[in-house]
């Protein structure tokens, strides 16, 4: 990193600002914008930034030294290994990079992809404004602009379009179908809808046998069909789902359709939508490592890596002894429970249709990066196309 130091700013659409220094790409003429939220998570701000979920938002990282394990080829979250995240924000840039897997510096890898960040920042004062206040837009101003009026950046920050009625999943998806083979013996096909998927999920379905065909958001189930699949996946992937029409419509019609169904995160949102569930923008999200996660089927508590700004809601006239209690809600395709719920704040974590046939949970048991303690539900995905194979399979 060099050492002369470039000042930067990060500026709130409330009128908040918090100055720094520039590192990553750092040219004046290009300010970046998008929606201030905050990660609680200790490690894994590889797997943060190219995790496609964070699409058009401003990351500010609680913990207070970033960039101590520099940056690899290994560990990035994007099929393209393009970093997602529209700008960085910490207290401490790591001078020296010590992971024996580093094969350069955040700085460095920033660089490469043009993506901005601001260190010196009072990130304790941040994470609590925006704790207090909720997720915002923002802005990050380098150089002579940094230095403008507070007005004048603000009114700039305040012209980006907002995050609710954002419809973001296209602007991430693939462009078009490839394959992840199976690892060894190939025991069942999965069509996976990219919302924004994470390397790590089909990378989880290869080691259990499974070829994954990754198709774009809003494939027709038509063509869904064409692939023959044992199991159909949703994925996470960034934007409000209030937006997501299509999807629903395809969620509806693999589940007429009798395939088994898994979602995770805004997989979990649109399955939740099909089964007649609305959605709300929370006040700052789940971002982290460590979120306590209650599942009311088994009983047991997990800790998860979570992503969201957005979740359903619960169904009309539910309470939190309803869902302990597993009691059902009507949809066009049977009983429904919730199944999980955030022991933070009692949002709605998981649902599934009673028969068992489509589930999903708003948390990523991928673990890319976190605990592992939820990599169990993609054996409960093997386990359902065992029982409910579309092709009849014996695994």
């Amino acid at each position: 990193m060099s050492t002369t130091r470039i000042p930067a700013v990060l500026v709130l659409a409330d009128g908040k600002t918090f100055p720094g220094f520039a590192f990553g790409a750092s040219d004046a003429a290009n300010p970046v914008f998008g929606e201030a939220v905050f990660t609680t998570a200790m490690t894994g701000y590889q797997e943060t930034m190219t995790d496609p979920s964070y699409h058009r938002q401003i990351v500010v990282a609680a913990a207070p030294q970033i960039g101590n394990t520099g940056w690899n080829d290994e560990d990035n979250e994007s099929h393209d290994n393009r970093i997602w995240v529209a700008g960085l924000v910490i207290r401490d840039l790591s001078r020296t990079v010590s992971n024996w897997r580093a094969q350069r510096s955040l700085d460095d890898e920033m660089k490469s992809q043009n993506i901005p960040g601001i260190y010196g920042v009072d990130t304790r004062t941040l994470v609590r404004h925006l704790r207090n206040y909720g997720s915002i837009a923002a802005g990050i101003f380098v150089g002579e602009e940094a230095g403008e009026s507070v007005d004048k950046l603000v009114a700039r920050v305040n012209e980006q379009p907002s995050m609710e009625g954002a419809d973001l999943a296209g602007e991430v998806s693939t462009d078009g179908t490839y394959v992840i083979p199976a690892e060894g013996e190939k025991r069942f096909t999965v069509v996976a809808y990219d919302m924004g998927i994470k390397t790590a999920t089909p990378r989880h379905f290869a080691q259990r046998g499974i070829e994954t065909v990754v198709v774009p958001a809003n494939t027709p189930v038509d063509e869904v069909l064409g692939h023959n699949p044992d199991g159909v996946f949703i994925s996470n992937g960034p934007g409000d789902p209030a937006t997501a029409d299509t999807m629903v419509d395809v969620t509806r019609g693999v589940i007429e359709k009798g395939i088994p169904l898994f979602g995770i995160c805004f997989g979990n949102q649109i399955l939740g939508r099909a089964l007649g569930l609305e959605t709300y923008k929370l006040k700052f999200g789940h971002r982290g490592v460590n979120i306590p996660v209650k599942n009311h089927v088994t009983g047991k508590i997990d800790i998860t890596s979570q992503n969201h700004g957005f979740a359903l809601q619960m169904p009309d006239g539910f309470t939190a002894d309803d869902v302990k209690d597993s009691r059902t809600f009507d949809t066009d395709f049977g009983p429904a429970v919730v199944t999980h719920t955030c022991l933070n704040d009692d949002v709605v974590e998981g649902v599934a249709l009673e028969t068992g046939m489509a589930y999903s949970v708003q948390y990523h048991p991928e673990s890319a990066a976190g605990p592992h303690d939820a990599n169990p539900l993609f054996d409960q995905f093997i386990g359902l196309m065992e029982n409910h194979s579309a092709n009849g399979k014996d695994a």
